[in-house]
Order: C-alpha cells, then structure tokens, then sequence
C-alpha cells in the first residue's frame, strides 16, 4: 500500500558521494542533514529516510534538501540499487510477504 517514490541516481564528480533526485518533496525547501552518529528522534519523513539509509553499510552522512538526497559513504563503495530501493520505499507500508487485504476482509469502520 502507499505509492513507490521514483528514484533517478546521478553520478557525483566526488568520490563516495551519491546523488538521487525524487518526484517528491521530502523537506519542504529546508535543508537538513543528518551524521552516522546523531540521535534522529523525529518524525518527518525526512527522519524516516535518515534511519533507513544509516541502516545501509557504509553511509556515513545524509544531505536532504526538497526532493534531493545526497548520500556520502565512509569511502566503500555501496550499492546503489539499494539506495534507490530503500528511498523509493519510503511511502510503502506492505513490504514482501504481506498482502492488501481484499474487498471482501476489508472491515466497515462505521460500525
């Protein structure tokens, strides 16, 4: 449920530095960054990002600004068919292995 975020990855003249643009706007026309060790407490979607993105081997530091994302990594190369899945999942609330209840199971809330 929910609609995958499209993902186009752009090459960065730096080495370790990963570069997305998506058809969503993540942070408004903030910046904000986030460091591997920072406590990332809030809720936005933007926070949400950051956490899954730290979950990725290797990433060290997370740019956001509207809809574009910088990644840096510790020097490793990472994936980045990861990345753009992680990112392009963000508004995905049924992962593998789970089904969309049918119009038949589903339950009416007004009683």
């Amino acid at each position: 449920m929910g609609q995958p975020i499209n993902v186009v990855f752009t090459r960065s003249s730096k080495l370790g530095i990963y570069r997305f643009e998506v058809n969503r706007c993540l942070t408004g026309m903030d910046h904000e960054r986030f460091r591997a060790d920072d406590e990332i407490i809030g809720d936005t979607p933007s926070d949400e990002l950051a956490r899954r993105l730290f979950s990725i081997r290797g990433v060290v530091g997370i740019h956001l600004n509207s809809n574009m994302i910088t990644v840096k990594s510790d020097g490793s190369e990472l994936s980045t068919e990861e990345l753009i899945e992680t990112i392009s999942d963000l508004h995905l609330f049924y992962g593998n292995g789970l089904e969309v209840a049918s119009e038949d199971e589903k339950v009416d809330s007004d009683t």
